[in-house]
């Protein structure tokens, strides 16, 4: 009993050791993005889109100007975005809002390093990720005589003052809203509450967006306007096409599976572009609050939670089963990395979840790619943990957990030994 009772109090200090630092890392004060502002703007862009940039300026590469739709078609393929990306938000939630209404949607495409935002008579804008610093921001027109070169600026200063905002993490990072836009694109309700990741419900999902493939999908705010009738908001059809001249547009869809995708990667991105700012300012002791003899057990407490991100812990599940452009599919698994076994992290389940084996592909992407080493070695550390042994993760089924380790062992250069 003596030796039980030892371990019970054992068990207890450690567990309320633990508690505090939680706390304590909860609490304390990370210098805000503006204090690194200076240091943002003198970088010299290490995203995927700046290289292309430079191919623009150079003549290494040209686009085609003979229309604004053969434009962007050649941006995304020299960015090897599909298509087949795309979707369409009327909000006026973007630097455009005075161009973008229910009649004239903007459009968005990915990969998972870079977001290319486009309207329709208007400029275009882009996010590339860099490894260090995250969201680089761009915008520029779209030439109109032939051969005439995008003159590209970087757009920063204007961007920053809400993709470096407190509801994502006040880093450089990316939005996604969910509103009720009236007839004229303006907002008469929100929600989500500024969270975005593939834990969002998905009833709240899609506000201020058009969303083709979810017929049967259940409910969300997608494909609807509204009008106020005594302070309730009666809703208003806007399906694809309906308010506006689909041949505009660079494909028919606005495909639920791409919407997914990207609230996925968004959530991904803010999440560690956070963690990598806030374990440089613990390192380089700007955080009075954690000294250096705490370094150690904070690392552990960003690994954790990045952890829990990358193994879906707190995902969404689907409402029903999705079929997903097919178009979408394929570009998506062609840049699968596959383990000797053929399985990738691309392979889709979309039955009940996103994803047949719960680790996130954007482990390969410069958002995480540019962690600081000592957080890297951690998530890897607590990531090998949870796959072997943590009970923490039971919702993955040991073939899963299994299928996860290999294709990570197999897939990933710099995995720690150990592995």
């Amino acid at each position: 009993m003596t030796r039980l009772f030892c371990f019970s109090f054992l068990f207890l200090g450690l567990l309320l050791d633990g508690m505090a630092a939680d706390k304590m890392f909860e609490d304390a004060y990370f210098p805000a993005f503006r204090r690194a502002r200076d240091a943002y703007n003198a970088r010299v862009p290490q995203d995927d889109f700046s290289k292309v940039r430079e191919a623009l300026v150079s003549g290494k590469i040209s686009l085609d100007n003979s229309s604004e739709k053969n434009f962007v078609a050649s941006l995304l393929k020299a960015l090897n975005i599909s298509e087949s990306s795309q979707t369409l938000v009327f909000s006026t939630t973007s630097l455009q809002l005075s161009r973008i209404s229910p009649r004239n949607p903007r459009a968005v495409y990915f990969n998972e390093n870079v977001y290319v935002g486009w309207v329709p008579g208007g400029q275009i804008e882009v996010i590339g990720i860099d490894p260090e610093w995250g969201a680089m921001t761009y915008i520029f027109d779209i030439p109109r005589r032939l051969n005439e070169k995008p003159v590209i600026k970087r757009a920063e200063r204007v961007c920053m003052r809400c993709h470096a905002a407190n509801d994502i993490g006040s880093v450089p990072g990316l939005l996604i809203s969910s509103v009720v836009p009236g007839p004229g694109g303006g907002s008469l309700d929100e929600f989500r509450d500024g969270e975005i990741g593939h834990h969002v419900p998905y009833h709240n999902r899609f506000g201020g967006w058009i969303v083709t493939g979810e017929q049967g999908f259940g409910k969300h705010w997608g494909n609807m306007t509204g009008t106020l009738s005594d302070g309730e908001i009666v809703p208003i059809r806007n399906q694809f096409g309906e308010n506006f001249q689909a041949s505009r547009y660079l494909v028919q869809t606005s495909d639920l599976l791409a919407h997914i995708l990207h609230e996925h990667q968004a959530g991904f991105v803010n999440t560690f572009m956070a963690a990598t700012y806030r374990t440089r300012d613990v390192m380089d002791a700007k955080v009075k609050e954690i000294p250096a003899t705490e370094i150690h057990a904070y690392l552990d407490w960003e690994a954790e939670k990045l952890v829990k991100y990358l193994l879906f812990a707190d995902e969404a599940k689907l409402p029903a089963g999705i079929a997903g452009d097919r178009h979408l599919k394929t570009h998506f698994l062609s840049k699968a990395k596959m383990a000797k076994s053929g399985k990738s992290l691309r392979d889709f389940n979309l039955k009940d979840r996103l994803f047949q084996y719960r680790c996130s592909y954007m482990i390969y992407s410069a958002a995480f790619q540019g962690l600081p080493k000592p957080l890297k070695t951690k998530v890897y550390e607590r990531l090998r943990h949870a796959l072997v042994k943590d009970p923490a993760y039971h919702y993955l089924p040991l073939e899963e957990r299994k299928a996860i380790y290999y294709i990570l062992k197999e897939t990933l250069a710099d995995l720690p030994s150990g592995w």
